[in-house]
């Protein structure tokens, strides 16, 4: 039986490069939704698989830094899901717009979404670590292309960036840092990648 399936997964993985084909949606005997692509008559089932990645193992050069690490882990997995709905709120009030011509209409739903956003995100923000805090501005970064301060003058205004901007600075955070994952947020990114493939 392990053989039929080890089959049936690679020949379905392998027709997604060999044929031009499209996958389509069908249900079996049983009942079961399962994606196929159907080339010349005939139907190869697809199976789609996450990336998997392989990261040679870390070692810890003591008790503090694995801890460090544990607490990283941690903390991107509370502030990750809260970048990405940032980001999708980013995109939604941008399409939506993109359809108001009148500024004044425009004015008055970006104080809608301020406020809704408000509403939604400070009790999140709350519960926020001040690291975890600091964690998130930099993902906001990595999910959105751009800083939070960016983000902020361009929907808000450069006075509201410039007021929030320097809130965080006596906080000692700065909505203008950006997410590097080549330097200081190598580590990060793993935890990200292997976050999102369900390996951690």
């Amino acid at each position: 039986m392990r053989k039929v399936y080890f089959i049936l997964l690679f020949t379905g993985f392998f027709g997604l490069f060999l044929f031009d084909v499209t996958a389509q949606t069908f249900t079996n005997t049983q009942g079961i939704i399962v994606k196929a692509c159907i080339d010349k008559g005939d139907t190869i089932p697809c199976v789609e698989m996450r990336t998997l990645y392989v990261y040679p193992p870390y070692r810890f050069k003591n008790r503090r830094e694995q801890i460090r690490y544990n607490k990283l882990v941690r903390d991107v997995k509370k502030t990750l899901p809260i970048a990405k709905m940032i980001h999708k709120t980013i995109i939604e009030t941008y399409e939506y717009l993109e359809r108001i011509s009148d500024k004044k209409e425009r004015k008055r739903h970006i104080k809608r979404v301020e406020k809704g956003l408000k509403e939604q995100y400070t009790p999140m923000m709350k519960k926020l670590t001040f690291s975890q805090g600091k964690l998130l501005i930099r993902l906001v970064d990595r999910e959105c292309n751009q800083s939070s301060y960016e983000l902020v003058k361009a929907f808000m205004g450069p006075f509201k960036a410039g007021f929030y901007q320097t809130f965080a600075s006596l906080f000692g955070a700065s909505l203008k840092k950006e997410y590097n994952p080549e330097k200081e947020d190598q580590m990060t990114e793993r935890i990200i990648n292997l976050v999102e493939s369900e390996q951690l």
